[in-house]
């Protein structure tokens, strides 16, 4: 029975999310820093070549399961961009890298686009072993649009700034559970719980 399993990140956000949407199967997930992986290389320009790319490293590194989530935002009016490198985004124009100075450089540089219209999607992959030749692969996107200031004070990265029509808030707006529960990520997480159950823990109830 897989007992833990290694996130390949160090983010304390990511970790949070994940463990409480994994909670079900009794999984403790790591932070790949806790048991000296150091970050892979993702030279990849897409968010499943990433997140396999990550999973792997950490899975070989580490010799445990290995789940890694390559999410980012995916502007329509850029032609999708900057998508993998959502990460690094502030540091295109001119800003040191972080949450903030992203918000701040996307506001900057849609300050007069009218299209607003975004999607965060978060892509993750797992992995038994760094040879797994079937790994699960769960995709979940969530659509909105862009606000012109940063509003409410939960999530992170952007969160603020991202307008979910049929809430009529941001995200940064929202309880985090509800946030949780309809976010890229937690979209992604339920199809990797149902994953991990059908191949990885047969048996365990819903």
């Amino acid at each position: 029975m897989i007992a833990k399993i290694v996130l390949a990140s160090n983010n304390a956000g990511k970790l949070a999310e994940l463990q409480a949407m994994l909670a079900p199967l009794g999984v403790q997930l790591v932070r790949q820093s806790e048991l000296g992986v150091s970050e892979a290389e993702e030279p990849h320009r897409t968010f499943v070549e990433n997140a396999l790319a990550k999973a792997r490293h950490a899975a070989r590194v580490s010799g445990l399961p290995a789940i890694a989530d390559d999410a980012g935002l995916c502007v329509d009016a850029f032609g999708g961009l900057p998508g993998v490198d959502t990460a690094y985004y502030a540091t295109r124009f001119g800003y040191p890298k972080g949450d903030d100075h992203n918000v701040r450089a996307l506001l900057e540089q849609m300050r007069d686009v009218e299209n607003r219209r975004a999607a965060l999607v978060s892509t993750l992959v797992a992995l038994r072993s760094a040879d797994d030749p079937e790994p699960l692969i769960a995709v979940g996107r969530a659509v909105g649009e862009i606000t012109r200031e940063p509003l409410g004070a939960h999530g992170f990265g952007f969160d603020p700034v991202m307008f979910i029509p049929s809430f009529g808030r941001t995200f940064a707006q929202l309880p985090p559970e509800v946030k949780n529960a309809n976010s890229h990520r937690g979209r992604a997480a339920r199809q990797m719980l149902q994953l991990m159950r059908e191949r990885w823990f047969q048996g365990i109830a819903s």
